[in-house]
């Protein structure tokens, strides 16, 4: 039987430490999003006898199917996961928490298996697994210590409605909020599969019921078409603008009008606001560009959550950067080409990017939802925005492959049209001072540690 074990401590309790992997939905937060895994049945929580079927992606399409049960669950000390079928001859997964003191404790995983075809498998894929496990764990054991941590430290659970809950940051942030027992609904379009926790609307036709709103504690407003999705024509501005302006001046009217308003409503914008500013650092308080679609789209943005700020809701106009994720947005654009070894700068690689990793995203819109002194506009970037010619190498560096095929400006440009100046060439050095004011901790505060987490290297 072959042994892997990782060890990590972890800034909570033993009893919160063992919670936290016990409410619904930790699976999913722990499965990074390079494992191609799908969770097709799972019953029974961690508790003894539990059955979890997964498949597995091993090679492209081809997925194998993985059951697993729980067993010798003791609480808060462990439970184990062990294979019932799968790729493994046999899989055995202790989760072990140990107390420290009462504020800290130590998660150890510890994995016995067995290989298909006995030392001949061992001799092929023995070094792949470790590998394999190694990196997987060093993920989990990240999220863990951040999350476990949030969850240790929220004071309520809230009822909460998502806008643009199937979007990059929208399904997350649903995943996330819903491990933390929070009880999270979706202003949806429609209705798949019987969904029961999907508020119906029609923003194309400006239809809200506002009955439907009543009663929530929170509001999340994620809504917007992908500004990069297409070429800029005119059409397709008028689209990017009115998906973010009449979708959230129907709700935020419909809010104003319910027996029970929410307590806050937080609403996407984008540091956008700021237009190009190539030679100063910009926080909350700096002024708008003038004469600049992103900008003055997301002044339009934001003055649509005006009346909720009459009627005394507390709102955060979320300025958000430049989001992060393998999942989709512009690192997942630029992956092929930098892992391909054909990576460069954009243009002279001197304008300022400011990032900011999906994760923190996810953890300070939650840090904004419980913190009543956070409000009006705040910066969703990290604290240390960098050169497009510093995250060019960055990048190169965490995927090991070569940046020497740089993007001039004008061929930039010629394929992007406006969009290139507005969203790649542009410089916006942007500073989270309202976050960084009210003590909020970034889990991923430089862009290497960032990057190596999301794209688990």
């Amino acid at each position: 039987m072959n042994k892997f074990v990782k060890e990590e401590k972890i800034a909570v309790s033993q009893e919160t430490l063992f919670d936290w992997h016990e409410s619904s939905g930790a699976f999913q937060r722990l499965t990074p999003n390079w494992e191609k895994v799908n969770v097709k049945f799972h019953e029974g929580g961690i508790k003894d006898g539990a059955l979890v079927k997964l498949t597995v992606n091993v090679l492209g399409p081809i997925a194998l199917p993985w059951h697993l049960t729980h067993k010798d669950y003791k609480k808060p000390e462990q439970f184990i996961d062990q294979q019932i079928i799968g790729m493994f001859d046999q899989w055995k997964h202790c989760h072990i928490m140990k107390k420290l003191t009462d504020k800290e404790s130590v998660l150890i995983d510890d994995i016995g298996y067995k290989l298909p075809l006995g030392a001949l498998g061992n001799f092929f894929g023995k070094a792949f697994v470790e590998n394999k496990l190694e990196r997987l764990f060093r993920f989990r054991h990240n999220v863990t210590k951040h999350e476990a941590k949030i969850f240790e430290k929220r004071t309520k659970t809230m009822k909460i409605l998502v806008v643009g809950a199937r979007g990059l940051v929208g399904d997350d942030l649903v995943s996330f909020l819903r491990h933390q027992n929070h009880d999270v609904f979706r202003l949806s379009r429609t209705k798949k599969n019987f969904d029961n926790d999907v508020v119906l609307w029609d923003p194309k036709a400006g239809v809200i019921n506002e009955a439907d709103l009543d009663g929530f504690d929170a509001v999340i407003n994620l809504a917007g078409e992908n500004i990069a999705a297409k070429r800029w024509t005119t059409k397709q501005k008028q689209e990017i603008r009115d998906s973010r302006i009449e979708s959230t001046t129907l709700i935020v009217d419909a809010l104003t009008k319910v027996k029970n308003p929410p307590k806050v409503f937080i609403c996407a914008s984008a540091i956008g606001f700021y237009g190009d500013r190539p030679n100063e650092v910009v926080n909350e308080s700096s002024f708008p560009a003038r004469g600049d679609f992103l900008s003055d789209t997301c002044k339009e943005w934001e003055q649509a959550c005006q009346p909720a700020v009459d009627l005394g809701i507390r709102v955060v106009n979320a300025r958000f950067g430049i989001i992060l994720s393998p999942k989709g947005g512009a690192l997942a654009k630029l992956l092929l080409p930098f892992q391909l070894g054909l990576g460069g700068q954009i243009g002279d690689g001197k304008q300022f990017m400011s990032w900011i990793s999906l994760d923190d995203v996810v953890y300070a819109l939650n840090f904004a939802l419980q913190n009543e002194s956070v409000s009006g506009p705040v910066n969703f970037t990290a604290p240390n925005p960098v050169t497009n010619l510093e995250f060019t190498k960055v990048l190169g560096k965490v995927l090991q492959r070569p940046v020497v095929f740089p993007v001039p400006s004008f061929a930039a440009k010629l394929v992007f049209g406006e969009m290139a100046d507005a969203l790649l060439l542009s410089s916006q050095k942007v500073n989270p001072s309202k976050l960084m004011t009210a003590n909020y901790e970034f889990a991923y505060p430089d862009l290497e540690s960032a990057l190596r987490q999301l794209l688990g290297k």
